[in-house]
């Protein structure tokens, strides 16, 4: 067995990832996949938490451009993660996997609340730890999430899982041409404007010196490649 060379990191997942085909919603057949792909990574023994948009039901910003209250809107949004994060935690299940869904957002029914230590004891445990709800504050993003989360949990690396494989100069699906990057500083990011992360979710990342991985969690293996610590996608920050 290949040994990882995290001993702990956060995945982070955009909830259009979840739409998989679809136009709107969770297609399950993309989430039993993606934990089939989590489960593989798992088999490494390193500590896996998760953090997932919430863009395939809901998209606070943009509700908010549209007229609604910003602040309804990003709680809102933050609701939709919690759906995500259910539906996940049981397709986890169903690939053999113990999870555990901890909101920001007081929902005892379905979920724990956001307690670090707890998150910690789970995933020493072997339990995955999906971080639903965002920070429980409006005005932040999930990306801002995932950085703070894994601030919080000392992890080794965010690995950002995308549509793409990788960050490019521009878009690649509009242009072609479009370079890849294999390695890039904070620095360099923010000041070409990459998107790659908001601003505030780079700034902690740099501040803890957390490295970010971008990868295509569409492409089969890419998950248990970057926790092996094969070249994968794109590395930010500290070098791999």
């Amino acid at each position: 067995m290949s040994h990882p060379k995290y001993k702990r990191v956060l995945l982070k997942l955009s909830g259009e990832a979840f739409k998989g085909d679809r136009e709107y919603g969770i297609d399950p057949h993309f989430l039993l996949y993606l934990a089939e792909e989590i489960k593989a990574g798992m088999e490494l023994g390193t500590q896996i938490s998760i953090v997932i948009g919430g863009g395939n039901i809901f998209r606070g910003l943009a509700a908010s451009e549209n007229g609604m209250n910003r602040v309804t809107a990003d709680y809102t949004g933050m609701m939709a993660t919690v759906m995500n994060a259910i539906a996940l935690e049981d397709a986890l299940k169903k690939a053999g996997i113990e999870s555990r869904v901890q909101s920001a957002l007081e929902i005892q029914q379905v979920t724990e609340p956001f307690i670090l230590g707890r998150s910690i004891r789970h995933m020493a445990k072997g339990r995955i730890v999906i971080f639903a709800g965002g920070t429980g504050n409006p005005f932040f993003t999930t990306d801002t999430t995932a950085a703070l989360r894994a601030a919080e949990i000392e992890a080794d690396a965010i690995f950002k899982a995308t549509k793409v494989d990788g960050v490019y100069d521009c878009d690649p699906v509009g242009n072609p041409k479009a370079v890849k990057f294999d390695a890039l500083s904070y620095a360099d990011v923010i000041q070409r404007d990459l998107k790659v992360m908001d601003s505030t979710a780079l700034a902690l990342s740099k501040d803890n010196n957390i490295p970010i991985i971008v990868f295509n969690i569409s492409k089969k293996g890419n998950i248990k490649k970057a926790l092996a610590g094969e070249h994968v996608g794109t590395t930010i920050g500290v070098a791999s």
